[in-house]
């Protein structure tokens, strides 16, 4: 991913967002030819000459400073999360020699910590979205269609991002698949801003864009966000209709590995169809703990 390429398309595309009318300029219906912002408009609004900011969005200005970032953030009217995604874009790392990919795991602590979660859907996901290890529970609610030792073969492993787009029976369990969509891409988008070197996740996006448009034209329009609690809506194919709220948990260190569990409210269905999920789970598991014993 390039980064000085991938601050100029964030920038445009912010641009051609906001229309002159948002900021108080009052376009001429004959001698306008784009419906966003020109670079002379926001320069001159955001206070920053027009030659600094042209620099900037061709990624020829590598020192730009805070007030001149927040003002030109200010005047697109960027979010908190566009506002960082923006400096990581603008300010980025000092190129250096891209290590191997490493393969992750889950530590012995984090799964066992999993396994102790019994009446709680939750699993431990590295900064890509691929599956490091999930629990019982986890594994029967997101993706009970594929083994449940999947996370443990680096070349199975589940990557939620690419099951959302990729995989039919896990798409299908999100009845807002739109939403979900924007939210899995625009997460994604912040995370390649902060880690431009890292060929795993340029290899995710690669695959993603290649093989599904959906996911390609999602990218293209630059979105970004961050997501660490919220609530989801699922569709289960054994138990139904499920609303749960989720949480998610940075591990520290900085692989940026986080823990995603999810719960629902007391005495609600959904805790009723979690509940079920779980007793047909355990069920299963004891059949078929049974069926290999000698």
């Amino acid at each position: 991913m390039d980064t000085p390429s991938e601050l100029g398309d964030f920038l445009k595309s912010r641009r051609a967002a906001l229309r002159p009318e948002d900021v108080g300029i009052t376009p001429h219906p004959t001698r306008r030819r784009v419906t966003g912002l020109r670079r002379e408009e926001l320069s001159m609004l955001a206070g920053v000459s027009i030659t600094h900011y042209t620099r900037l969005e061709q990624g020829r200005a590598t020192s730009a400073s805070d007030a001149v970032l927040e003002s030109i953030a200010r005047t697109l009217r960027l979010t908190d999360d566009e506002t960082a995604h923006l400096k990581a874009l603008a300010r980025p790392t000092p190129a250096s020699r891209p290590a191997p990919p490493r393969v992750e795991y889950a530590s012995p602590s984090a799964r066992q910590l999993l396994a102790a979660m019994t009446d709680v859907p939750a699993l431990v996901l590295d900064r890509r979205t691929d599956v490091l290890a999930w629990n019982r529970l986890g594994h029967a609610l997101l993706a009970g269609h594929l083994a449940p030792e999947c996370p443990d073969t680096p070349a199975a492993r589940p990557n939620l991002t690419r099951m959302l787009f990729l995989d039919e029976q896990y798409r299908d369990q999100y009845p807002n698949w739109n939403e979900e969509a924007q939210l899995a891409v625009a997460s994604l988008r912040l995370v390649a801003g902060r880690h431009p070197d890292d060929r795993s996740l340029a290899g995710l996006v690669g695959h993603l864009a290649m093989n599904c448009s959906e996911f390609a034209s999602r990218w293209a329009r630059h979105p970004v966000r961050t997501c660490t609690s919220g609530v989801k809506q699922l569709h289960h194919p054994l138990v139904g209709a499920m609303e749960l709220s989720f949480e998610s948990l940075d591990i520290p260190g900085t692989s940026g590995r986080r823990l995603i569990a999810y719960t629902a409210e007391p005495d609600s269905p959904s805790e009723a169809a979690l509940r079920l999920l779980g007793n047909v789970t355990a069920s299963t598991s004891a059949d078929s703990a049974a069926a290999v014993r000698p």
